[in-house]
């Protein structure tokens, strides 16, 4: 339910507007040296109001050690990370409660939950939580040592001109969909299995944990539907498995090859749009003009590259540490 990974395991829990979300890491090595010092750097970058276009909401992000760190080294018993929720305006949302937003999950979370829901800044539905799998994948990055996680930003309203299609939103009052492409080099030869267990599978269930991604490709993508054997095919130069071209993205029978694992994710546009829309007021059962208020972001996409690198290096720890690659005592 709140949970992934089968030895390096990660629950997420938390509300957007409540106390605090956090994470709860469970199978990390002991011994590895760890500080709240290794976290900031990629919790800075998944901050909003820091490039035009994101939410103007400002969280401190600090991260709070309540179990599995000791003397500055996790002990191999679960780690406990908490974040605090400070700067919530739930006020915004008791205004429009009667409009569940169209695109966003007031609705089915209401008739899943009986109306018991925490509904304020979409509760355990928001992007908020994705604080602690960043944190979660900062560690994770750290025990793959020469594995290089990297993600960014790619595409923005079907503009190769991030500026663009980010002028374009703010033009039209809206907010828009992106592109974000994830590149991890350094991986050996021989992780994940076929069918299940493969590494598209494992990075596509935790991509999609992502609140607003609606699809993924890996190397080629859709593309390769429009080529021919011959094109798609990566010709391999060596025994070490290094190919001619990458169409396969670094994977193929669902196994790491030894290339540049390489894929994409779609970023819908955020639900939340100050723009006018026609939807459910389910006080009066019938459908009428609103528009949303509150802090949110114009594209949710720019603050997504630092959570995908994350969620990327969470699934290929833990197929590591099945194929023993990570030592369970860090030395």
């Amino acid at each position: 339910m709140n949970s992934f990974g089968r030895i390096f395991r990660v629950h997420i829990f938390g509300e957007s507007h409540g106390e605090s979300v956090g994470i709860v890491i469970d199978g990390c090595p002991a011994g590895l040296p760890l500080t709240a010092d290794d976290l900031l750097p990629d919790l800075e970058r998944r901050k909003g109001g820091k490039q035009k276009g994101t939410t103007p909401r400002q969280e401190a992000d600090y991260p709070f050690f309540k179990s599995g760190v000791f003397n500055d080294k996790t002990t191999g018993a679960p780690i406990t990370i908490l974040f605090e929720n400070n700067n919530t305006r739930s006020g915004d949302y008791e205004k429009q409660r009667s409009f569940p937003r169209p695109g966003h999950a007031d609705f089915v979370a209401h008739e899943k939950y009986g109306g018991n829901e925490d509904f304020r800044g979409g509760g355990h539905f928001s992007a908020r939580l994705t604080t602690g799998l960043v944190a979660a994948g900062a560690i994770a990055k750290k025990l793959m040592q020469g594995v290089t996680v990297s993600a960014q930003v790619t595409a923005i309203g079907g503009e190769t001109d991030l500026e663009k299609g980010l002028q374009n939103a703010i033009d039209a009052k809206d907010s828009v969909g992106g592109l974000v492409e994830c590149r991890v080099t350094g991986l050996p030869l021989g992780l994940g299995e076929p069918f299940f267990d493969s590494v598209e599978s494992q990075i596509a269930h935790i991509a999609f944990a992502i609140p607003a991604v609606k699809g993924i490709e890996f190397g080629s993508g859709f593309a390769a539907a429009k080529m021919f054997g011959t094109q798609h095919n990566d010709m391999i130069e060596n025994m070490e498995g290094k190919t001619t071209t990458n169409h396969a993205g670094g994977i193929v029978g669902g196994i790491t090859n030894g290339n540049e694992l390489v894929f994409r994710i779609a970023i819908k546009p955020t639900a939340s749009t100050p723009k006018q829309q026609h939807s459910l007021n389910w006080e009066t059962g019938q459908m009428e003009d609103f528009s949303i208020k509150g802090r949110h972001d114009l594209c949710v996409a720019l603050r997504a590259p630092v959570i995908l690198e994350a969620a990327t290096a969470l699934a290929l720890a833990d197929l590591m540490m099945l194929e023993n690659r990570i030592p369970r005592i860090w030395k």
